[in-house]
């Protein structure tokens, strides 16, 4: 991923211009450029806040495409953020979705799977299922631990979810 204060800026422009026709263009434009440090966080920002579906569906599929490696550590960066729960469960899906490895972030999505509302739960529970082969054992051990201390009581909506997480890890 490279740094470009320039191609940050004339993002951060066209989204403020709040005009559905250059947003969906600037996003294409996007597809074609390597990625730059900064849009994904911009683009998250715009999801979060916008109510035009068009655009919050291009900006999902954007997401869910990417294919190179360095997007992970501002995928992971923007996971951390305080975002409505759709939001967070769009950045947590587009990890699955886009075929890239998390595994290195792992005990971190099974932290957020275990404090988030139940959809997002979902997503990461795909993203360390999608993940399971490329995680130590020793991490295995370590979130199975982090999931037993988290889990929710027998009646609760996750606590399937749970037993379920922790049956896949312990294969």
């Amino acid at each position: 991923m490279i740094r470009s204060e320039k191609r940050l800026k004339e993002l951060n422009f066209i989204l403020s211009k709040n005009n559905r026709l250059m947003v969906s263009e600037a996003i294409g434009s996007l597809r074609d450029e390597e990625p730059f440090e900064g849009a994904i966080g911009l683009l998250v920002s715009y999801y979060d806040k916008s109510e035009d579906s068009s655009i919050r569906r291009i900006i999902r599929e954007f997401l869910n495409d990417f294919k190179d490696q360095s997007v992970r550590v501002e995928v992971v960066a923007e996971i951390r953020k305080k975002w409505k729960p759709n939001t967070l469960s769009m950045l947590v899906a587009s990890c699955w979705q886009s075929g890239l490895d998390y595994s290195d972030y792992s005990t971190e999505i099974a932290k957020l799977f275990l404090k988030s509302d139940y959809m997002t739960a979902l997503e990461c529970f795909t993203v360390i299922e999608e993940s399971v082969h490329h995680i130590s054992h020793a991490k295995k051990n370590e979130i199975v631990k982090i999931t037993m201390e988290g889990f929710p009581s027998p009646g609760e909506e996750k606590a399937s979810l749970v037993q379920e997480l922790i049956s896949i890890l312990n294969r």
